[in-house]
């Protein structure tokens, strides 16, 4: 299984907002608008993860109470999980998924909508699986 996220709206440092697709072989199972916090020189709590290629492992959070998709290999930083939010500043460094972007809470910066139900299609789209791969792409730098 191969997760994809293809970033292409940033507000500044503030969040950045793209396209997560889960793929088995050419086959796509899954797509959502995802959502982390800008580029901060990948600094731990405030940066969105870097541009790259991931091991993703499903573990138990006992922040969250629940198994999560935790990024693992990001240089520098530990605990980068896929979890449900729906602002940006929801977000210690890691990743939401959503069904839609909207300006929900009033500020200049989007956000994304059903964070709760997104992300458990998420994670049955990912049934079955204990490990998979994250590509993550800026399209600008394409």
């Amino acid at each position: 299984m191969v997760v994809i996220i293809t970033r292409d709206l940033f507000f500044d440092q503030q969040a950045s907002l793209g396209t997560c697709f889960v793929y088995e072989g050419q086959k796509q199972l899954f797509k959502a608008e995802s959502l982390e916090r800008g580029w901060v020189d990948n600094r731990s709590r405030i940066s969105c993860v870097p541009v790259g290629v991931y091991g993703l492992v499903l573990e138990y959070s006992p922040r969250f109470r629940k198994d999560l998709w935790e990024i693992k290999g990001v240089p520098g930083r530990s605990e980068c999980k896929f979890h449900t939010a729906n602002y940006f500043w929801q977000l210690n460094g890691c990743i939401a998924l959503g069904a839609n972007r909207k300006h929900i809470d009033g500020d200049s910066v989007m956000d994304v909508t059903s964070s709760a139900i997104t992300m458990k299609d998420f994670h049955d789209a990912l049934d079955g699986q204990r490990n998979a791969e994250l590509r993550i792409y800026n399209l600008l730098e394409l």
